[in-house]
């Protein structure tokens, strides 16, 4: 298994639907700065958003797995392979992470119970 690069590409904010929907003073995301970088492979990384890890998993575990040789989707996504452009499920204000495969192989921390 091999770990994945998570970098936060744009946090938006629909102001629209913000107007209409969001609670007073709602702004971008708060939790994620653009810039920031992660990586994971199995495990949410520490500091990462919880909602934003559950709409992105699928794809990490995929990068981490042996999907960087292919395009995902039958090449009609991305155009490069190993990369993935993915939102958090927040629909007033997503964050947008790119995802790499790399090729540094994951660690397991395993303690022994005893």
């Amino acid at each position: 298994m091999k770990k994945v690069k998570i970098t936060v590409l744009k946090t938006t904010l629909d102001k629209e639907l913000a107007d209409q929907y969001g609670a007073e003073g709602l702004t971008a995301c708060p939790m994620m700065k653009e810039g920031q970088v992660f990586y994971a492979d199995y495990a949410k990384p520490e500091g990462f958003c919880d909602e934003a890890w559950k709409a992105i998993y699928q794809y990490v575990f995929a990068l981490a797995h042996g999907a960087e040789k292919e395009l995902f989707y039958f090449g009609d996504w991305i155009k490069t392979p190993g990369v993935a452009i993915c939102c958090c499920n927040d629909g007033l204000r997503p964050v947008i992470f790119k995802l790499e495969a790399t090729d540094e192989t994951s660690q397991i921390n395993y303690t022994p119970v005893r």
